[in-house]
């Protein structure tokens, strides 16, 4: 039997069928893609606003600017100096846009976000987004090059 039910916006139909249908997601890759069994999971991942009043934004701050000095020098040979803390909020932290929760849109509100990917406890990955009205935009990913072989940035763009 072959089903067709609206993702966007979620129908009752997909809502309903989302964990079994993540079931089969996941086993496919593991068994067509080698991925490993713990890759991140939607469970492992936290959207959080970019907002320095936002305590899980800062509460993960040093974490996350440390995770893209690292990347930086190690995927785009930066020097330390170019990729300090100074230059990672005012490449990815300083947004244009300002938090907005419209009555008919997203839980989370539009604006500027960083959708964390944690494994063990540690953020592993960050993608910058801004969430838009008609539009999800990414602005940048970083991951930590210790991780490559989860292919993280391909994670991110289908998620």
């Amino acid at each position: 039997k072959v089903r067709v039910v609206r993702s966007s916006p979620p129908s009752s139909q997909f809502k309903a069928t989302f964990q079994e249908s993540y079931q089969v997601y996941k086993r496919y890759q593991m068994v067509i893609h080698k991925d490993p069994p713990d890759k991140p999971t939607i469970n492992q991942v936290r959207l959080v606003p970019v907002s320095f009043e936002d305590p899980q934004f800062k509460s993960s701050f040093n974490q996350s600017a440390t995770l893209f000095a690292k990347y930086q020098m190690a995927i785009h040979k930066d020097t330390p100096s170019d990729c300090g803390e100074n230059e990672f909020t005012r490449f990815l932290c300083n947004s244009p846009l300002e938090a907005e929760n419209a009555p008919n849109g997203p839980e989370c509100g539009y604006g500027s976000f960083h959708q964390q990917y944690w494994l063990d406890g540690k953020i592993i990955a960050v993608g910058v987004i801004d969430i838009l009205p008609y539009c999800v935009s990414s602005v940048y990913l970083y991951y930590d090059p210790d991780y490559s072989f989860l292919s993280l940035g391909v994670y991110s763009a289908l998620r």
